[in-house]
């Protein structure tokens, strides 16, 4: 398939970025992964706005992410599959390695899209839920940038692969903040529970459209910190992600979170593929 790179089209097999890219050297750079059902992208201008956050964050504001929709439309031109991910990179550019970034204006950002199909999570996967383990919240203090710097996010997921589990929950200072790639979700007693944004925790789209979705059918949502105490002890967990979509856990540190999905990660995930697929 093709891939869009600095304003060209190219087999993704040839495409190339220089070796002295700041992405590839520091990590200087930020990112958004968009979900496409049936070819249409999924909370497009939520992902643009964060986009714009994630790039005036870094200070690199030389990209008119407006334009970046034409690129979408054509990328997708080839796609036949009916899920697929748009993936989003931006980086300060290309530099001789020197640590401090150049005054604005001087380097040409690298802006790299690409389109390529995803399989949904399989439904007993679903109905059965997940497992997960919590591990130290070591990461920088500006989480809500969507930085390409997910090193900390790299090992955690690795850690918990290792330990047999599908994810880690971040905890900071005794409370949990989100998962490697995913926003944490809690239920007891029939009330929803999330943590507040901060700067120590990403933005995340799908977590938004969930707690609108969720306020919407009834149910009371509370923004607040909790323990990891609190989430052994709920009735319901589940992450939310643009991939991850909505996903029960039923362990966590080996501990059951009930025996199956519940009910309202499930009625949530349900609302959730009808307003994507516009039923």
């Amino acid at each position: 398939m093709q891939v869009y790179l600095n304003g060209q089209y190219v087999d993704d097999s040839e495409a190339r970025v220089s070796i002295d890219d700041r992405g590839f050297l520091f990590a200087d750079g930020v990112y958004e992964v968009v979900h496409i059902y049936g070819q249409r992208p999924f909370e497009w201008d939520r992902h643009m706005a964060r986009l714009e956050r994630s790039l005036a964050g870094i200070g690199l504001e030389a990209v008119n992410v407006q334009e970046l929709a034409a690129v979408r439309d054509r990328l997708l031109a080839q796609l036949e599959h009916p899920e697929a991910s748009l993936y989003i990179q931006i980086t300060r550019g290309t530099q001789r390695r020197s640590h401090a970034p150049p005054p604005p204006g001087v380097l040409k950002p690298t802006v790299l899209m690409w389109v390529r199909p995803v399989d949904p999570i399989a439904p007993e996967t679903v109905r059965r839920g997940v497992k997960a383990i919590t591990v130290p919240d070591d990461r920088w203090a500006k989480v809500w940038i969507k930085t390409i710097g997910l090193l900390p996010n790299v090992l955690a997921k690795g850690r918990a692969l290792e330990r047999g589990a599908f994810d880690a929950i971040f905890v900071r200072d005794g409370m949990v903040t989100e998962a490697t790639s995913a926003n944490v979700f809690r239920v007891k007693d029939g009330v929803i529970f999330t943590a507040p944004v901060t700067n120590y925790i990403l933005p995340g789209i799908t977590r938004a459209v969930v707690i609108e979705m969720a306020r919407g059918a009834g149910y009371s949502v509370v923004e607040e910190p909790f323990s990891a105490e609190l989430l052994y002890d709920a009735d319901e967990v589940f992450l939310t992600g643009t991939l991850t979509e909505v996903l029960p856990v039923t362990e966590v540190d080996g501990r059951a979170i009930g025996t199956e999905a519940g009910p309202v990660a499930l009625h949530l995930l349900d609302l959730l593929h009808r307003r994507a697929l516009g039923a």
